[in-house]
């Protein structure tokens, strides 16, 4: 099965409180992926993350590393034309910022896997229910 991954994801698997989210992540028999734009929203909010975190900065970016070894970057502009259209219809009156999820869902035939309870019901009520489903306690 193919997950991809959003940001918010791997934000809360960063939090002091996210090693089920690790777990998942690190044994869950899944191919994960995600896009560049991931690293780029991590590093934007890295003091953030460190803080709520309540861990050093060197704790933070170890836990980073051993996830980011476990998901398949992606370049967006691998990302067919007509996959980022459709993304982009789906999500532009929710959030347009997470299209290239929903892109990368799509061009590879996988399910999503977010955080983001307004970007997954709006998606459901157009339709797209193409989602990883884990409880997380």
């Amino acid at each position: 099965m193919k997950v991809v991954i959003d940001t918010n994801i791997i934000f809360s698997a960063l939090l002091r409180g996210g090693q089920r989210y690790r777990d998942i992540l690190f044994f869950e028999n899944a191919e994960f992926y995600s896009c560049k734009y991931t690293i780029v929203e991590i590093f934007k909010h890295k003091e953030k993350i460190v803080k709520c975190s309540k861990q050093a900065e060197e704790v933070v970016l170890e836990i980073l590393y051993r996830i980011l070894k476990n998901i398949h970057i992606v370049n967006e502009e691998l990302i067919s034309k007509e996959r980022l259209m459709e993304a982009y219809d789906l999500c532009q009156d929710i959030d347009e910022k997470d299209s290239v999820f929903v892109a990368l869902t799509l061009e590879l035939d996988g399910v999503l896997w977010t955080g983001d309870k307004k970007l997954k019901e709006g998606l459901k009520k157009k339709g797209f229910g193409r989602f990883f489903e884990k409880k997380i306690r």
